[in-house]
């Protein structure tokens, strides 16, 4: 099962929650220092905020539930972009797993990635980035950022 991700980067993070929680009828499944998420089951969607430059839409994406669906997920975004990053081991955004990064004609980002666990600390990168292949291994780094393309280095979304 794929739940949408969207994050905006936003001024700042205690009116936005306010704003959001609002909103979505729900306060923050998780808040940290410059970071909040919402995980909505109607509609199904990871939503999340951090504060960041530039305010807006930092990437959209999708979560998915295991390595196999990430894989799947992860060639369709190479078929689509002609070129994919792969994160192994990503620590970002408060969370560790697996992920890929692919970028569509306009520049807006797209990741597609798979949670194995929670930190409870900001992440600092990631075991592994590399182009083009999809092969999603189990490993344990961060990289949602508007910075984040294919040919990008990994950029942590917390301040």
């Amino acid at each position: 099962m794929r739940t949408f991700h969207a994050h905006l980067h936003v001024k700042d993070l205690e009116t936005s929650i306010t704003f959001y929680s609002a909103l979505f009828g729900a306060n923050p499944t998780r808040v940290k220092p410059g970071y909040a998420k919402w995980m909505l089951e109607d509609p199904k969607v990871n939503f999340a905020i951090s504060t960041g430059e530039p305010v807006g839409v930092s990437h959209l994406g999708f979560q998915v539930e295991t390595d196999e669906e990430l894989v799947e997920a992860s060639a369709r975004a190479n078929a689509a972009a002609g070129t994919v990053l792969v994160e192994k081991g990503a620590n970002c955004c408060y969370a560790t797993g697996n992920k890929t990064w692919a970028e569509d004609p306009q520049g807006v980002v797209w990741e597609t990635f798979h949670t194995t666990g929670e930190l409870d600390e900001a992440g600092t990168g990631a075991d592994e980035t590399f182009r083009d292949e999809v092969q999603i291994a189990n490993v344990s780094g961060c990289g949602c950022s508007t910075q984040r393309t294919p040919a990008a280095t990994s950029v942590c979304c917390a301040p």
